[in-house]
């Protein structure tokens, strides 16, 4: 089984609740949600937010739609990440993906898993050697290696980091492959961190979302070119 961690939290220093704002008339959590069930290589997807009050409105949104949703400590990132994938049941590989990314790409999240599946590498993704824009990022790992570097990393280090970050430090360990765009986009980001960042993402999903929910990241590359009112918000 090939699972997707949806890792998002309430709490954000420039941009409180944004996974709840709406776009398109439902919260950015769910247009994530929405999107990443469109690719194809995802066996199951889970939510995985932090056990503190200030998340219970998200999560009970998305229990409300029955989307699977695993809670743990906020103060432990690999404890919470690593007991989420064991609550998912037998995987062999896992997709990491952030929750300030509405426009993240299923067919970017099927090449990404292809390539793990295809080279057997033990970690796969797009942001190592950058060249998707950021917000885009997709991230894949063996189940092997996650169990591993679990066993290796320092407790003390292990509570403050992500265990993907720990296995995408030793290249040497853990063989790696990269997933590229077919031309360098990396100074582009698409991250929601800031209102205006928030702005630029409802202004493309009003001119996209309607047509075609699973629009792609040529689909905003190119209304971007051609609206100078995105394109000042894009840079």
């Amino acid at each position: 089984m090939i699972l997707a961690i949806l890792q998002v939290r309430m709490t954000s220093p420039r941009l409180p609740g944004k996974a709840m704002a709406p776009l398109r008339g439902e919260p950015m959590i769910w247009r994530q949600v929405e999107r990443i069930r469109l690719a194809r290589c995802i066996s199951k997807l889970v939510v995985a937010t932090s056990a503190e009050t200030s998340d219970d409105p998200l999560a009970s949104f998305l229990v409300s739609r029955g989307q699977t949703v695993f809670r743990g400590a906020s103060e432990n990132l690999s404890d919470r990440f690593m007991r989420c994938v064991e609550a998912a049941g037998p995987v062999t590989h896992v997709v990491r993906i952030k929750g300030d990314s509405p426009f993240v790409d299923p067919a970017v999240i099927d090449a990404t898993v292809r390539l793990a599946l295809a080279t057997g590498a033990a970690y796969v993704s797009n942001r190592v050697e950058r060249s998707f824009p950021k917000g885009l990022e997709v991230e894949v790992v063996t189940a092997q290696a996650l169990a591993s570097a679990a066993t290796e990393t320092d407790p003390q280090v292990a509570a403050t980091r992500s265990p993907l970050a720990q296995i995408r430090e030793r290249a040497d360990r853990y063989p790696q492959a990269h997933c590229l765009a077919p031309r360098d986009f990396s100074k582009l980001d698409w991250r929601v961190k800031t209102p205006a960042d928030f702005a630029f993402a409802r202004a493309v999903y009003d001119a996209l979302h309607s047509a075609d929910p699973g629009f792609s990241m040529e689909d905003v590359l190119d209304i971007t070119q051609g609206r100078q009112d995105l394109a000042r918000w894009a840079a």
